[in-house]
């Protein structure tokens, strides 16, 4: 009988509502800005999102934070309903902030009638040296104290476009003394000569995310508003703008932000990245954003997993990297079908296996299901990798060696007879005998072997790019970094080899998933054509990488 799981503390506090009958059900809703791709952070916050909705018999609202049209882009908004489709979820309505310009502007009007908003014409330098510190109060606008009359002829003329850029704001009057900084009359609106990727050049004043955040949650009803813990402040100035507006009260609730080893999370340090070209575009698959881990690879079922495992916390931790493979490896494991691959090819040569002959042996696709198998071309000659054989190995090496035996996986038992070495001294084949008698599946020669390697039939090889990739950044927490953090990005983030594998692996599907027996997950790439299959590492079989940094 499995341990029943304890609730998080945002189950709490909602089972608590529905209780004392604040709310019939629930809404939640994930408030993406279309300013760039979601990253695994927004995972974990779509997730939460979603799956509260589920549990509780209540739906969950897709809005775009769409307030500022200098950075937002249609290519973002469709890129992240693409990303919450893939990772399992459907949104009950799909809203813009911008579908509420005009009710918000309203709302706005609202405070300016009620005494509680001023138009500043004070520059940004001017309205930050007047806000004071957090020790220090602040001191009043000199234009604190216009008259409602003048305040409303303003912003109406704000809206008009009579003014421009930065000439003139809109200011909540709230106090200048307050210990909360951003409750000292914060900008609820600003001008913006700038075209909308949705309302076009309708509008030239654009709410600032604080003013357009709470009321929109509130127009849509929004029970549960679940913010990450930076949100925290914003929260007095989200509640005052609610009562003074005396509309429906939505409420704010933080948990901590999904921070992860040897990656950054910041969208505009992501977009650096991109613009500066040190990663291929926003799915790159080094990159954190769900685009990326697609392309590597990494399933919805994995991500998921990992967001719960590392549940809802108030405070906020570094994730280790680790864990998320973790949760991809066990999905894979399961569910991934087998390969052989090389990647690192060394030409091997069965001298007593006739030139002409060739053979089908059966392999298993998936390890669970013993009757899911294909069908694998062998000959005299093979690939093997280059790594599997040592000219002088120790005591503990199991794999092939002059005079050594090791099984041919899904095929014979094989001994290297020859070492065959080019001008330079390297290693270029190796010429060996099988042993007729040791088919797999079949073997009645009696031989013990410690060794098994993979391999793939030379004369049916299809070439292959095969990129490698691993950890952005060599530094495991970024947030440490002084100064240009590009300066910390990992060297050996990717590497590509030329492999050679079996031939029906260039026919697959453009996403599909395998392990490449004995060298890791892998994922045919977009970028994959009938001449060149490329295919991109997911994870390795076992964690390699602590393994080096122990090293190190």
């Amino acid at each position: 009988m499995s341990e029943e799981k304890s609730l998080n503390f945002i189950e709490e506090i909602i089972e608590e509502h529905l209780k004392e009958g604040r709310y019939k059900s629930i809404i939640t809703r994930f408030p993406p800005e279309p300013n760039g791709y979601l990253h695994i952070g927004h995972a974990k916050s779509i997730t939460l999102n979603f799956t509260l909705a589920r549990k509780y018999g209540g739906i969950t609202n897709l809005r775009f934070d769409d307030t500022n049209p200098v950075t937002e882009e249609t290519e973002y908004v469709d890129s992240i309903k693409d990303d919450i489709r893939w990772l399992g979820y459907e949104w009950a309505n799909e809203f813009y902030a911008s579908d509420y310009f005009e009710q918000l502007y309203e709302y706005a009007v609202d405070l300016i009638q009620k005494g509680l908003a001023y138009v500043d014409d004070s520059t940004s330098d001017e309205i930050a040296a007047l806000k004071g510190t957090p020790t220090e109060p602040g001191k009043d606008s000199p234009f604190r104290n216009r008259s409602v009359e003048e305040n409303m002829k303003m912003f109406s003329d704000m809206r008009a476009g009579k003014y421009k850029d930065g000439e003139k704001v809109l200011r909540a009057k709230i106090d200048m003394s307050s210990p909360n900084m951003l409750m000292r009359d914060p900008v609820i609106y600003r001008i913006k000569h700038a075209h909308h990727h949705r309302t076009k050049d309708h509008w030239v004043i654009y709410p600032m995310y604080d003013f357009a955040h709470g009321q929109s949650d509130s127009i849509e009803r929004i029970t549960h508003s679940i913010c990450t813990l930076e949100f925290v402040p914003h929260r007095p100035l989200y509640d005052w703008l609610i009562e003074k507006l005396e509309i429906f009260p939505s409420k704010q609730y933080e948990f901590a932000r999904l921070n992860m080893t040897y990656t950054v999370m910041s969208k505009r340090k992501l977009l650096q990245l991109v613009n500066d070209k040190v990663v291929d575009g926003w799915d790159d698959p080094r990159m954190p954003t769900i685009a990326a881990f697609r392309r590597r690879g990494y399933t919805p079922e994995a991500i998921r997993m990992f967001c719960e495992k590392i549940g809802v916390a108030r405070r906020d931790n570094l994730i280790d990297y680790s864990l998320l493979e973790f949760c991809i490896r066990e999905h894979l494991n399961e569910t991934a079908p087998r390969a052989m691959v090389v990647l690192n090819p060394l030409k091997l040569i069965i001298t007593n296996y006739e030139e002409e002959k060739s053979e089908w042996l059966k392999a298993e696709n998936v390890p669970n299901n013993p009757e899911d198998t294909r069908d694998i071309p062998f000959s005299n000659t093979l690939w093997i990798e280059h790594d599997d054989f040592m000219e002088s190995p120790d005591k503990k090496w199991h794999r092939l060696s002059p005079g050594g035996m090791v099984r041919l996986k899904h095929a014979y038992i094989i001994q290297c007879n020859e070492v065959v070495k080019d001008d330079n001294g390297n290693v270029i084949a190796l010429h060996c005998t099988y042993i007729p008698e040791s088919k797999s599946g079949n073997d009645t020669s009696g031989i013990q072997v410690k060794g098994v390697i993979h391999w793939v039939n030379a004369p049916t090889a299809v070439d292959a790019e095969v990129r490698l990739y691993d950890r952005l950044f060599t530094i495991e927490d970024t947030a440490d970094i002084e100064g240009d953090f590009k300066e910390y990005i990992n060297p050996d983030s990717l590497k590509v080899v030329q492999a050679k594998m079996e031939p029906w692996l260039a026919e697959v599907e453009n996403g599909s998933r395998f392990q490449f027996l004995r060298n890791g997950y892998f994922c045919k790439d977009k970028t994959s054509s009938p001449a060149l299959p490329v295919f991109n590492r997911t994870v390795t079989l076992k964690d390699t990488w602590q393994k080096e940094k122990k090293k190190g």
